[in-house]
């Protein structure tokens, strides 16, 4: 399998952060899109954790001890894998 499809099968198998589980906590794998330097200014990074704490039109994430709103348009644009307990 070449390099390009090994990152295609785990870009394919994240899940947005507005598609996570609520009380789950997932490791951030990707921010690209619209608004994205204002969520990495807020601390939205590859390889953080951030535990979903709320769903609705806005969601409440907590990053780095530090509970967020984010709108369901930017929660698109990170994308999330879950972490195993």
């Amino acid at each position: 399998m070449s390099h390009s499809s090994v990152k295609d099968l785990e870009t394919d198998s994240l899940q947005s952060l507005s598609q996570a589980q609520v009380g789950c906590d997932f490791q951030i794998r990707q921010v690209e899109g619209p608004g994205c330097e204002q969520l990495r200014n807020l601390g939205f990074c590859e390889s953080l954790q951030v535990r979903k704490l709320a769903n609705g039109r806005n969601l409440v994430c907590s990053v780095c001890g530090t509970r967020i709103a984010v709108s369901s348009r930017l929660a698109e644009q990170v994308k999330v894998s879950p972490i195993e307990s």
